[in-house]
C-alpha cells in the first residue's frame, strides 16, 4: 500500500519538504513521518500539522494530494522510489533528483529537475522557468535522466544542461539550451527567442510547425532526416509522452553554432516550417 499525504488545508507561506522521499523514509513508521520536521515560512513544524499521512512507506511510493501549489522541494535528491501527485505543485519538484519517477497529474512552477542527476520526471500540466537548468553562480545543470512536460514551459529550459533529455510538447519561452554543454532538448511547439546563446555542444530540436528566430551565431548546415529520431521516438513512447509522430518523421535543417563558442552545437528545425 503506497504512502499517501494530504494536504489538511491551503497556506499562503511557502512550505518545504526537505528529505520527504521515498528512499529515505522507506522503514520508518506512519508515527515516526509525522514527527518529521518540514518548514512553513520560517517556522520548524511535525509533518502531521500540515498533512495527513496515511499507508506505508516499505514499498517506496507515494502519493500526494490536497492543495500544494505552495509546497516546494518535493522530491529534492530523491535516489529511488516513485512520487505521484495529484494536481498542482511548486518550485523546486525533483531538484537534484539522482533516481526514481516523479509523477505530476497537474502544473509545477519553476526549477523543475533542476541540476537533475538521474531518474524520470513526467509532468502532465506545464512547467515554469528554468526546467532541468542550473542554479545561479553554478556551471552544470541536469547531468542525466529525463525530464517530460506535456503542456508549455517558461524562459531558459536546459541552461547549462550536460546530459539527458528534456522534452516539452507545447511552446517554451526564450534562451532555451544557454550555454548548454552537451544533451537534448526538444520543443514540440512555438518558441520565443536568442536560444542555444552560448551553446558548447549538444542539440535542441523545434519540431513545430513555426519556427523560431535563430541567433545570427547559427550557421545552416544541411536538410536531412536524423538517424537518431525513431530511438528519441521510442523514448517518448516508452515514457508515454504526448507527441506527433509526424514530425519526428519529418525532414529537418540543421544550424550549427553558437559559432562564438566553437560551433559544434546543433540546432534542428523542422523543414516544414519553411
Amino acid at each position: 500500500m503506497p504512502l499517501h499525504f494530504e494536504a489538511r488545508q491551503s497556506s499562503s507561506l511557502p512550505i518545504e519538504v526537505h528529505g520527504i522521499t521515498p528512499d529515505l523514509l522507506r522503514e520508518k513508521s506512519v508515527a515516526e513521518i509525522e514527527k518529521l520536521e518540514i518548514l512553513q515560512g520560517n517556522r520548524r513544524l511535525p509533518l502531521a500539522e500540515l498533512f495527513v499521512v496515511k499507508g506505508t512507506a516499505a514499498e517506496q511510493v507515494h502519493r500526494w494530494s490536497g492543495t500544494l501549489t505552495n509546497v516546494h522541494w518535493l522530491g529534492a535528491k530523491m535516489k529511488s522510489g516513485r512520487i505521484e501527485v495529484t494536481g498542482g505543485i511548486g518550485r523546486h519538484v525533483g531538484s537534484e533528483l539522482r533516481g526514481g519517477e516523479i509523477h505530476i497529474h497537474g502544473s509545477v512552477s519553476d526549477w523543475l529537475g533542476a541540476e537533475l542527476h538521474g531518474g524520470l520526471i513526467h509532468v502532465r500540466g506545464s512547467a515554469g522557468d528554468s526546467v532541468g537548468s542550473a542554479y545561479r553562480g553554478n556551471t552544470k545543470g541536469m547531468t542525466r535522466g529525463t525530464i517530460i512536460v506535456g503542456g508549455n514551459a517558461g524562459h531558459e529550459p536546459g541552461h547549462s544542461l550536460r546530459r539527458g533529455l528534456i522534452y516539452i510538447a507545447g511552446n517554451i519561452g526564450d534562451m532555451a539550451g544557454l550555454n548548454m554543454l552537451a544533451g537534448t532538448i526538444l520543443v514540440g511547439g512555438k518558441a520565443g527567442l536568442r536560444h542555444g546563446a552560448g551553446m558548447r555542444r549538444g542539440t535542441i530540436v523545434f519540431l513545430g510547425s513555426q519556427a523560431p528566430p535563430l541567433l545570427p551565431t547559427f550557421r545552416r548546415g544541411c536538410r536531412f532526416q536524423p538517424g537518431v529520431f525513431p530511438l528519441l521516438a521510442a523514448q517518448l513512447r516508452q515514457a508515454q509522452a504526448p507527441f506527433s509522430e509526424e514530425s519526428m518523421a519529418a525532414a529537418f535543417d540543421l544550424y550549427h553554432g553558437d559559432l562564438l563558442e566553437g560551433g559544434r552545437g546543433e540546432i534542428l528545425v523542422r523543414a516544414t516550417n519553411h
